[in-house]
């Protein structure tokens, strides 16, 4: 049985994000904390994550208020690293596939992901790059996906892992971005890109992402309305 975890979190952040729904995932007791990251609480680096940044998290030690963690709690830290280890602590989750065959799969999808995924995307919203090297990547991970039957929801390695919880973060705030033309491509061009990524070549890709949103943990983790609010405030200043 699992000890004690305190999460620290943002809701606005992808990454944070992870964690979350990986712990929901696994259904494990934990409580959680939002940081502001804007003004972070000046004990969170000492304390918790010298880095500063979330998610981070405190297992084990005595059961104290969040904004005093104990010292005998073992502090973590890294979205990927999170959610490998929540999956080792709750291994009927499935977070981490026990087939060693489908753990290197996974983790091969998180690193296209990371590497070609991410990159692209970012480069796309924040400075207004060409959509090539976003659809790319996303032509690369749409082929590693397994073939979907109809009737069925196949995720990255087939049954749902880390491989999945590592994207759908990323997913939800593109299509939201994508939906409220938040980003520094030319106004008007979201919403015709989002129906490039859910239709024609990208049909496996979005059966995919219907699958991920329909997840409870994904639904019970997402405040659209929350960090919708926050990228608009964002480009709106960003804008100026």
């Amino acid at each position: 049985m699992s000890q004690q975890i305190t999460l620290y979190s943002a809701k606005i952040c992808p990454f944070a994000h992870r964690a979350e729904i990986a712990l929901a995932e696994a259904k494990a007791p934990f409580t959680r904390y939002e940081i502001d990251l804007s003004n972070k609480p000046q004990w969170y680096a000492p304390k918790v994550n010298a880095a500063s940044k979330v998610p981070a998290m405190t297992y084990g030690g005595p059961a104290v208020p969040a904004d005093q963690p104990s010292p005998e709690s073992t502090k973590l830290a890294e979205s990927l690293v999170l959610v490998e280890f929540v999956g080792d602590l709750f291994p009927s989750s499935g977070i981490v596939p026990a087939d060693p065959v489908k753990r290197a799969q996974a983790r091969f999808f998180i690193e296209g992901v990371s590497s070609k995924l991410l990159p692209a995307y970012f480069a796309l919203q924040m400075k207004g790059a060409p959509p090539a090297d976003f659809y790319a990547a996303l032509e690369y991970l749409q082929a590693l996906l397994p073939r979907a039957e109809e009737g069925e929801g196949a995720f990255a390695v087939d049954e749902y892992s880390m491989a999945d919880i590592a994207i759908t973060p990323f997913l939800a705030r593109a299509r939201m971005s994508f939906d409220n033309d938040l980003g520094a491509w030319e106004k008007g061009e979201g919403p015709k890109m989002w129906e490039t990524v859910t239709s024609g070549r990208f049909a496996r890709l979005a059966k995919y992402i219907d699958d991920l949103f329909a997840r409870e943990s994904f639904k019970a983790t997402w405040d659209e309305e929350y960090v919708l609010t926050g990228f608009k405030k964002h480009f709106a200043e960003l804008r100026k």
